[in-house]
């Protein structure tokens, strides 16, 4: 099992979560867990349609980190 990175983001009328490692797999909810749940299920759906077309699963390439700034 692989652990990509996703981003989730407040927006104006609820949240938008992404994951860099999977260009094009967004999704949203209204609360920061639903876009996660919804992201989830996307995911899931992308890499089995990638798998039935025969296509390579992206690995993760992408980390993230906290910069302290004065």
């Amino acid at each position: 099992m692989e652990k990509y990175l996703i981003v989730i983001e407040e927006t104006g009328s609820g949240y938008l979560a992404y994951s860099p490692d999977m260009p094009g797999c967004v999704s949203t909810g209204h609360t920061r867990r639903e876009a996660e749940d919804n992201l989830r299920r996307s995911l899931v759906y992308h890499l089995q349609e990638l798998r039935d077309c025969g296509e390579v699963r992206p690995a993760p390439h992408t980390y993230s980190a906290y910069l302290e700034l004065p």
